[in-house]
Parts: structure tokens; sequence; C-alpha cells
């Protein structure tokens, strides 16, 4: 490496033959001294399509740095997008080393964006193949749990019956508190709105139907669905994508056990039995927020309230919240394991399945909720 020439770096093109360039660098390659484009080469090059070697001359080369090699690793990206050969025989020793490690590690992959947009109709069908491909595994998934659930009810399933007992407890005792503040208060509320509303033509005494019917019927089993769907679902997919990423799964898998029977079917039985509980819980929960909005803001008294709200409530109405909380815990208990299956390998992807799971159990609980009303409002139930 000469020390002696001071003047910015340069290059100079030579045509030693048809078919071959010779790039002759000057001067002093460090980055401080600004350096040239190998864009300059490359637009040459668009004018001699009959090269098939450029080489590079460094007898003329000063001092040099990380810009050198920043040069030469850009040269030889537009060798290789032109297939043209490229001799580096010619460069120092040092340079020449560094350039061999730099290329011998592939660019990860998504590191650099694709400047040039994908078509409109490539996407919309990337898109498709993506949410058939998706439609399928859930299928499966659910077919494969549909069969466990068969192999449980015939006592042939095997699982720890110790893991279903913590995770009815998980899913249920634990999950009591924030059921009981989010139910008491969305309770509230409902009453709150509607007394101001039935206060303008008397009727303050129809807020315990309003309340009674809205949370036993519907409220309580969404707003408890939604609660397990970001707490319990979550978690399920946050475990199985860990023991994914550990390759516990496969471990199991190896051993002849059936994930499917041991981590997921625990799992789902332990949601389906505590979700019309913590439904039922719920609904009493709102039924005391709208009475304490009643006696509180309203003056009604405890007796008339109580009568109201029992004289509007009636059974069709709990079964009706009860079969949205077992569809519910379904729903919350396949999204959650079927997103921690499919979790990849890494940390990152932990997190996106755990999101994914939340997302994919909310969204399932309001559509869910659509078809039921639906259904049972043309049964005029």
């Amino acid at each position: 490496m000469t020390a002696t020439a001071t003047m910015p770096g340069t290059i100079e093109l030579r045509r030693p033959a048809a078919d071959s360039v010779t790039v002759g660098l000057e001067g002093d390659w460090r980055i401080a001294g600004g350096l040239p484009d190998a864009a300059q080469i490359e637009r040459y090059l668009a004018d001699a399509p009959d090269v098939r070697r450029l080489a590079v001359d460094s007898s003329r080369l000063g001092p040099w740095g990380t810009g050198l090699l920043t040069f030469l690793v850009r040269l030889h990206t537009v060798c290789s997008r032109k297939e043209i050969a490229l001799d580096t025989g010619g460069l120092p020793g040092g340079a020449r080393r560094l350039l061999e490690i730099a290329l011998a590690v592939p660019p990860r992959r998504g590191a650099q964006k694709d400047e040039s947009r994908e078509p409109f109709l490539s996407r919309v069908g990337k898109k498709t193949i993506d949410l058939a491909r998706a439609s399928n595994e859930l299928l499966a998934f659910i077919g494969e749990a549909a069969i466990a659930t068969v192999r449980m009810v015939r006592g042939k399933a095997v699982f720890r019956r110790s893991d279903l007992v913590l995770t009815i407890q998980e899913s249920g005792a634990s999950a009591l508190p924030i059921v009981t503040l989010i139910s008491l208060l969305v309770g509230l509320i409902l009453a709150f709105i509607g007394a101001i509303q039935l206060s303008l033509f008397g009727a303050e005494i129809y807020v315990a139907d309003l309340v009674g019917i809205g949370m036993v019927r519907v409220l309580g089993a969404v707003m408890t669905g939604i609660i397990m769907a970001g707490r319990t679902g979550a978690a399920f997919a946050a475990q199985l994508g860990t023991m994914q990423v550990n390759e516990e799964i496969d471990a199991l898998r190896t051993l002849g056990i059936s994930p499917m029977e041991f981590l997921v079917l625990p799992r789902m039985v332990a949601l389906v039995l505590m979700m019309p509980l913590l439904c039922l819980y719920a609904d009493l929960m709102g039924v005391l927020g709208g009475l304490v909005v009643g006696i509180g803001l309203l003056g009604i008294d405890f007796t008339t309230y109580y009568n109201e709200t029992r004289q509007a409530v009636t059974m069709p109405y709990v079964w009706i919240g009860l079969f949205h909380g077992i569809v519910f815990g379904v729903i919350i208990a396949l999204a959650g394991c079927l997103r921690g299956m499919q979790c990849g390998r890494s940390a990152s992807a932990v997190g996106e399945a755990t999101t994914s799971a939340v997302v994919t159990a909310i969204v399932g609980i309001i559509v869910a909720t659509a078809i039921i009303t639906f259904i049972f409002n043309l049964l005029n139930i």
C-alpha cells in the first residue's frame, strides 16, 4: 500500500482488448478523500455489450481504507448482474482478502428492499394462495382436534391429568379478578348510558331490563371471550410457540406422542369447561354494576330493581349466553394452540404467534357472535 499519493481517488478506464476493460485505481481511496461511484463503470459497460472480462489495476493506488472495499463490492455486483468476469489479481493482498471475506457471506434475505414494485395481480394471487393454504391448515387442525376429542371420550387420548387440572385453574380461578373488574365496569357503563336516555321518558326502571338482558344474552360472554383471548389464548400461543422453538414438540413426535392430544387437548377441554362458568360470573358482575347505577344514580330501591331484572331475564337468555361461552372457549383454544403450533424457530416468531392468536380469536368471537345472534333471531329465541 503506497503512502505517497495524496490526490483524491479516481478511476481510469482502459480497453486493452475488445472483450476486456481495465479499471485503474489512482490516488487516495479513503472515505475522507471522496470516492468515485461504481455507477460510472456500469454506464460504461452498458455501452460496451461485448465486454466479458473486467480487471482491476492498483499500481497507482495510494492510501486506501474501507471506501475501496465498498467500491469493489459494488463493482462485483455490477459484474455479476452483467455476467462479466471480475479479475482482482491486481489488487493489494489485504484488499483482495477483505473482498473475499465480504463476498463469502451471502446477504441476509429481506435485508434490502426490492425497489421494483410487485404487480398488483401478482400480489393478489400470492395473498389468495396464502389464504387457501391457511384455510387448509385450519381445517386440518380442527379435524385433528375433533379426532383427539373423540379419542378422549373413548378413553384413548394420551395426556397428563395434572396438566388438565393446572390448565383449568389457570383458565378459571386465576382469571376471576380481571373478569370481575371488566364485567363490573361494563355493567356500570351500560346502565349509565341507558339511564341517560331512559330518563328522558321517565322509564328509568327499564335500566334493569337493558343491563340484565344485554349482559346475560351477549355482552357477558363477549367481554369474557375477549378477556380470555388476550389472557389465556395468548398464553397458549406463547407456551406452544416456545416449545416449538426449543424443539420439544418435535421430541414428542419422535417419542410417538401426539402433540394434539398431549398439548392441545387439555387446553381446549379446560377452556371449554371454564368459559360458561366465567360467563355466568361475568353476567352476575354486570348486573351488579347496573344495580349500583340504579340505586346510586336513579334512586331505585333494591327490591324493585331485583324484581325487574328477574322478570326480564329468562332462562332462554341464560342458555344462549352459556352457548356463546362454549363456542368462544373452542375458538380461543383453537386459535391459541394453532398459532403456537405454527410458530417459527425464533424468539420474534413467538411474539408474532402470540399477536396472531389474539387477533384470530377476537375476530372469531365477533364473527361467531354475529352468526349465533342471526340464527337465534330466525328461531325467535
